[in-house]
């Protein structure tokens, strides 16, 4: 977003007097998606929306460009390819939004994976897994991220992506 080019305002001195802003180092996001995600379209579109798994990502990049952050995609069904995924990101130095699908439930080695790492991380859900059955309702992944967008379907990576470009902006984790 911001290049050599942009002029920003000094706060002491002569109002008219600008200076180039420094560049900022290139921020980067991981967004993983979690098991049966690239199902979305044709799975329970009552449940989890009309939305393919392709269009959310297009939309994804479309506001990571917008904010200035790189983006990077994936998804994994297995636990193991998502700790993985986490690892990675961190050794990027990206910060993370993660859909864990249903391991948000019971993984607790993807749980420790994301309290290891010291990167900006946000938990994401389609759904409102609040109000829906009583399993759904207990996130041991969320206590190892930063903050969780549920129920507002595809619009809940957005958010997220919003949340994540901020914490990189504001937030020395």
């Amino acid at each position: 977003m911001a290049d050599e080019g942009f002029l920003h305002r000094g706060m002491a001195g002569d109002p008219k007097e600008e200076r180039p802003m420094a560049r900022r180092p290139q921020r980067s996001i991981a967004v993983i998606h979690g098991p049966n995600l690239n199902l979305l379209g044709t799975r329970d579109p009552r449940v989890y929306g009309t939305a393919t798994l392709n269009a959310i990502n297009a939309e994804i990049r479309r506001l990571a460009k917008q904010l200035g952050v790189r983006v990077t995609l994936e998804q994994h069904s297995g636990e193991g390819e998502l700790i993985d995924a986490v690892h990675r990101a961190a050794a990027r130095g990206s910060a993370i939004v993660i859909n864990p699908g249903a391991y948000a439930h019971y993984s607790l080695a993807l749980r420790d994976a994301l309290a290891a790492v010291g990167v900006p991380k946000t938990e994401v859900h389609l759904t409102n897994v609040h109000a829906r059955e009583r399993f759904r309702r207990r996130s041991v992944t969320s206590a190892a991220v930063h903050g969780c967008v549920v129920g507002f379907g595809a619009n809940s990576y957005l958010l997220a992506l919003r949340a994540a470009a901020a914490m990189l902006d504001d937030v020395k984790v």
